[in-house]
């Protein structure tokens, strides 16, 4: 089909958008504690916002509130469509961009938008309204579309070992490493003058594995997790269109970084 697609400001949009489902767990060179069971988790939410859309913040700082809830895993997509608005996203890049454009193509959407809001793969709301999110996330887990492909990990000598559940059709294994938080004084554009803490804000996407529906374990070397620096990465059991576009996450889980 012939591509469309383009940026739209705050809370402009159509049709729906698809992304995750998680267990959180802390482990090895990376913590043990403050782990969440995968049954108190309500979702995933991928939260796709830039440092030069004025109407970005109050969803970066609900962002900030789902993630400290402990109930929802939150990952943030910093887009560089902006930039050219006087202010150059300083966590922003090409690839994050092209995820959300994926999101749109395998929804049949024409356009993108800040700030815009994945739940668990499945829709999009504005990313600043919370009420919405934790609505829709309630409405996946009563349909069944929550997080029903178990996946636990482990640290095994100088190994990752990602242990995932059985359950239906076929999914990549994606690796997101993200910052804790990163406080960014911006200097320009619509946002000028302003201090924001951004939380888990995504830096690289890798595929590390396919899964078929059956049990399986991907080991990864444990060095994998120096590329986490201050903050951790998820992964991710997300199923793709079928000209391979994201869409649906059917499990997750997240590793984080000491901070000790």
């Amino acid at each position: 089909m012939p591509n469309t697609i383009g940026p739209q400001r705050s809370g402009i949009f159509r049709n729906g958008l698809r992304s995750v489902g998680v267990s959180l767990c802390l482990f090895g060179g990376l913590s043990a504690g403050a782990a969440y069971a995968q049954d108190q988790l309500k979702g995933v939410v991928e939260l796709f916002t830039s440092q030069g859309c004025a109407s970005c913040p109050p969803a970066d700082a609900n962002l900030r509130k789902l993630i400290q809830n402990g109930d929802v895993i939150g990952l943030s997509y910093h887009v560089d469509y902006w930039n050219y608005l006087g202010w150059t996203d300083s966590l922003a890049s090409k690839e994050n961009t092209e995820r959300q454009y994926g999101y749109a193509r395998a929804l049949g959407r024409n356009n993108v938008y800040t700030p815009q809001a994945v739940v668990n793969g499945r829709d999009h709301v504005k990313g600043a309204d919370i009420q919405t999110i934790y609505r829709r996330l309630d409405d996946f887990n009563k349909a069944g579309e929550g997080l029903n492909v178990p996946i636990s990990t482990e640290r095994v000598g100088d190994e990752i070992e990602i242990d995932i559940g059985a359950g239906q059709g076929k999914a990549e294994v994606v690796v997101a490493y993200f910052n804790r938080e990163q406080v960014v004084d911006v200097q320009k554009g619509e946002n000028q003058g302003k201090t924001i803490s951004y939380w888990h804000s995504v830096y690289d996407v890798q595929t590390v594995g396919m899964w078929d529906g059956k049990a399986m374990t991907v080991k990864l070397p444990a060095s994998v997790m120096s590329k986490a620096k201050s903050g951790g990465c998820a992964v991710l059991l997300q199923k793709m269109d079928a000209v391979g576009n994201p869409s649906a996450i059917v499990g997750a889980n997240v590793l984080m970084q000491s901070e000790g």
